[in-house]
């Protein structure tokens, strides 16, 4: 069980930082053992991962050091929960884009992800193989259908693409002048002190691809068709 976090936010405010903090702290009820982010700052993708929770997190990093160098803020965030060790924590990024991942994509060993999937990982993280599926152009929803997964992408262009299968949660609140993504409402719930209140929020339909573009208020929604039954809002 990890949390992933997804943030667009135009000409950010004091309270936008506030929210953001409180969201990566509440986030952490799903993960203390480390913490990462990448960021859109001066057409570049930054990323800072940290063996701690999100608390000490917070703490070391300040927030606005993240916004971009228009006022606006695009990045995606990760606090895991480590069953086994501290290696290979998220996001999992390269120059073009960073994703965060909640779930299971495979459990074969990493030494077989090349001859059972074609992949060559440089890591022993499954969360990889959304990266490479990205990287190789192929839509992460229907290549590891049968996997689990709530997934947050951060591109290059700004832009942050967030989606979920049957098998794990997602919800967004669109907060005036953006969105914040995370894995759970509750955690948007009890984030939300710190603003007036939210517009909306939403728990993400199953297989489908909701995208921000950068500059610009709005969401793009694409269905992904399935005739499975959602195993998380659907009774």
């Amino acid at each position: 069980m990890c949390s992933v976090i997804g943030i667009y936010l135009k000409d950010v405010t004091s309270d936008n930082l506030n929210l953001v903090e409180d969201v990566f702290i509440q986030s952490s009820i799903r993960g203390l053992h480390a913490t990462g982010v990448s960021y859109l700052k001066n057409n570049k993708i930054h990323t800072v991962i940290e063996p701690v929770s999100a608390l000490e997190f917070i703490d070391k990093h300040d927030i606005e050091q993240f916004i971009n160098e228009d006022g606006n803020l695009a990045m995606v965030g990760h606090c895991r929960y480590s069953t086994s060790d501290l290696n290979y924590n998220q996001p999992m990024f390269n120059d073009n884009v960073s994703i965060v991942h909640n779930g299971v994509i495979t459990q074969e060993p990493p030494e077989s992800w090349k001859s059972l999937y074609g992949y060559s990982c440089k890591t022993k993280n499954d969360s990889e193989l959304v990266l490479k599926s990205i990287e190789n152009g192929r839509e992460p929803l229907a290549e590891w259908s049968d996997s689990s997964m709530s997934v947050c992408e951060l591109h290059l262009n700004g832009n942050i693409r967030f989606y979920r299968n049957r098998k794990r949660p997602l919800s967004y609140a669109d907060v005036h002048n953006g969105y914040i993504v995370s894995s759970t409402r509750d955690i948007l719930v009890r984030s939300r002190k710190h603003i007036n209140d939210f517009r909306f929020m939403i728990d993400c339909e199953q297989n489908t691809i909701y995208t921000t573009t950068y500059g610009y208020m709005g969401l793009d929604i694409d269905k992904i068709s399935t005739n499975k039954k959602d195993l998380q809002y659907e009774l």
